[in-house]
């Protein structure tokens, strides 16, 4: 199983991004997929996840209102749509699964692919 995080890049303060979740040889429907972030020297940060199903969200204080998590089941793919960037967004983005019931805890993912960087500079 592998997961591939895409879609990041340089982008101004207020621009958007939005950044995708696949995955190889795995069929994302199975898991909740969380989103998580870490910027340098600091500890990795749980941004939010979805449900199995896409129905049930949640997002962490430090980015609720901005950004949206979404899945398309269909494509095998997860989103992270990224909207009023902050300088304090730029960070090395992450998706994993997991298949806890509370999985908007941000605890036991698994499957860490690599990810991809967001840098918010202008």
């Amino acid at each position: 199983v592998q997961l591939q995080a895409s879609g990041g890049g340089l982008v101004q303060p207020g621009g958007s991004l939005r950044l995708s979740c696949a995955a190889s040889g795995f069929r994302l429907e199975n898991s909740a997929i969380g989103w998580f972030r870490q910027a340098p020297g600091k500890e990795r940060e749980f941004v939010g996840a979805v449900s199995r199903s896409g129905v049930s969200t949640y997002s962490s204080d430090s980015v609720k209102g901005r950004f949206t998590i979404s899945r398309s089941n269909a494509k095998n793919t997860v989103y992270l749509q990224m909207n009023v960037l902050k300088p304090e967004d730029t960070a090395v983005y992450y998706c994993a699964t997991t298949v806890r019931t509370d999985w908007n805890r941000g605890m036991a993912y698994s499957n860490w692919g690599q990810g991809t960087q967001v840098t918010v500079s202008s």
